[in-house]
This record gives structure tokens, sequence and C-alpha cells, in this order.
């Protein structure tokens, strides 16, 4: 909920973006009423913010010409905010930025008051974002530089991609058009020049990658939110169930919250049910709960699960 202080500091704002603007305006963007804005103008007044009234059909409130509002002031709230952000930023994409956003969090520190430095020291040792990336971020740091760069030179990448159907990976070019990072994987949005259509790539799938010197427009028409938005909500999930053996069901019960359903059974087992984005992450799901968990269906997802056991029971055997 917006403070005092919050709403003066956002006056002040508008003020100096939009001149002489009217009162009732103003008291409908802070959320106010006319009268509490002029008792805001009293504290402006006080706080030595000039602030000045011109009447008639073309008049309103404005800020002596001249006037800047003094760089860097944030109330604690928004101070933490930044720090938070900037954390973030580490966290998702590992050495890229990291040196970038230690700097920012530096001089934000610097620069701020007593009230602030310490509100930020609590928020340091109290809220904490971490388990981002699912992938080694070692690996795909790389990765994102040369992905970054094609996106900011508008350049054609030639990649080696692994996919579900093509394990050893495909040769494609694309044509880069974003990043964005989900549930933590990162992925890249391209025209892809093999299928000839815009496409949603995995990042840690890149086997190879390569930037060229080929380059390209992208598409003025083309929103890259909305096509975000829509492509995941496109694909359907698959929707898993699985048996707990009794010995295993307390396991199924720690991770009630993340099942659709949760069904105990007469021996002790749990059989319960959820939906993946593919074949592959619901086998990966199922594989992490080892030989107390049966895949009951669907059977695409119990075959796979069956040749990856195999696999690496060949592996070990193999030693």
């Amino acid at each position: 909920m917006p403070t005092t202080a919050t709403r003066l500091i956002t006056l002040i704002l508008l003020l100096q973006r939009q001149p002489g603007q009217k009162a009732a305006s103003l008291a409908a963007q802070l959320g106010v009423s006319v009268r509490t804005l002029h008792r805001y103008f009293g504290m402006l007044d006080e706080m030595g913010v000039p602030v000045y009234a011109e009447r008639g059909p073309y008049g309103g409130f404005s800020l002596v010409p001249g006037y800047k509002l003094p760089p860097l002031v944030f109330t604690p709230e928004e101070a933490v905010t930044l720090s938070l952000g900037t954390a973030l930023v580490r966290e998702m994409w590992g050495s890229l930025y990291r040196e970038a956003a230690q700097g920012a969090h530096a001089k934000l520190e610097n620069v701020l008051p007593a009230e602030q430095r310490q509100e930020i020291a609590w928020a340091q040792k109290s809220l904490v974002a971490t388990g981002m990336n699912r992938a080694d971020m070692q690996i795909l740091t790389p990765r994102l530089e040369v992905l970054r760069q094609a996106l900011r030179e508008s350049r054609r990448i030639f990649m080696v991609y692994q996919s579900g159907r093509n394990p050893a990976g495909e040769s494609r070019e694309v044509d880069v058009y974003g990043l964005f990072h989900r549930s933590g994987w990162w992925y890249m949005v391209g025209f892809c020049r093999l299928r000839q259509g815009i496409r949603t790539f995995r990042v840690d799938r890149i086997l190879e990658l390569k930037l060229l010197e080929l380059t390209f427009i992208r598409p003025a028409e083309f929103d890259f939110q909305a096509y975000i938005a829509s492509d995941f909500q496109d694909i359907p999930p698959v929707r898993v169930r699985m048996r707990f053996s009794p010995g295993f069901a307390y396991l199924a019960q720690y991770a009630k919250g993340y099942w659709e359903s949760c069904e105990e059974q007469p021996d002790g087992a749990v059989i319960v049910t959820f939906h993946a984005p593919d074949f592959h992450a619901a086998a990966s799901n199922a594989l992490t709960y080892g030989p107390g968990v049966i895949v009951l269906e669907p059977p695409e997802v119990r075959n796979l699960v069956c040749e990856w056991a195999q696999i690496t029971a060949g592996l070990y055997r193999n030693e």
C-alpha cells in the first residue's frame, strides 16, 4: 500500500513530467482526494519543493521551471526492490551480468542514507532467491553470450540442436528474436530457416553454436511477450499417473502440493497424477523417486523411463 512518502515522490515526478496538471487529475493518479492533494502541496512547500498554480482554463499545478528531483531519492521499499533485482540478475544470468549487477549494487549502496542501507542489509539476509536455473550456468553462459550478441546485432546463428526426436542433434540456422527464462530453463525464440517458422528452443539443448555474418530484420508486427504467452498455452501438457509403493508413499505426501490428485490405496500405496511439459520432463520426474515409483500412464513415459533405466544400469555394469 502506498505511503505518504511514496505519494509525495510520485507527485513530484508527475509534476516534473507534465506541468500544468489539474488538481482532480493529479488526485486521481495518486488515488487520493483533492483535499488530501492540497495537504500534500503543503508538505512539499515545507520540504522546499517549489510548486505553483496558474488559474484559468489552461492553468494547473507545476514545479518552478528548472527544479529537478534530487537524484536517487528512494523509499526503503524501493531501495530493497533494486537490491533484490540485482541479486536476481546475478542468479539468473550467471557471470554474464554478474560484474555489472555487483557494480550497480555497490553504487546504489554508496549513495543511499543509513536507513535504506539497513533495509538492504536486512533483505540480503532474509529475502533470498536461489535455484533459479536448472541447467549448469558455467555451460550455459557462453551460449547466452553468443545469443545476446546475435540479438543486439540482429545476426543469424548456426546451431546443432538436440530434441526428443533427434538426440544426436540437428543442424539449423535461426534468426534470434528473443531470450526468456521460465521454470528454471532458458529459452531462445527465433525464425527457424529449416522449419520456415518461428520456434522456441531450450538453450541447454544447443550442442553447438556459431554466430554468422548474415543479418536479418525482425518483423515489426512480432510481439515477443504475446508469443511467449501463446507458445506455452498451445503446447498440450502430458498427463502422467504414477504409483508410489507403500514404502515410498511418504514421498508422495511430502510433495502433495505438486500433484493434481493424490489417492491413497488400501495397501498403503499412493497414486498421483500431474502434468509435465513433455515426455522427457515427465520421465525425469519419475526417475527422481528411484524404484519406489511406477509410471502407470502414458506408455511413452513408461517406455522412456525403462530405456533410461537400462542405459543407466549398463553404465554401472561396464565400470
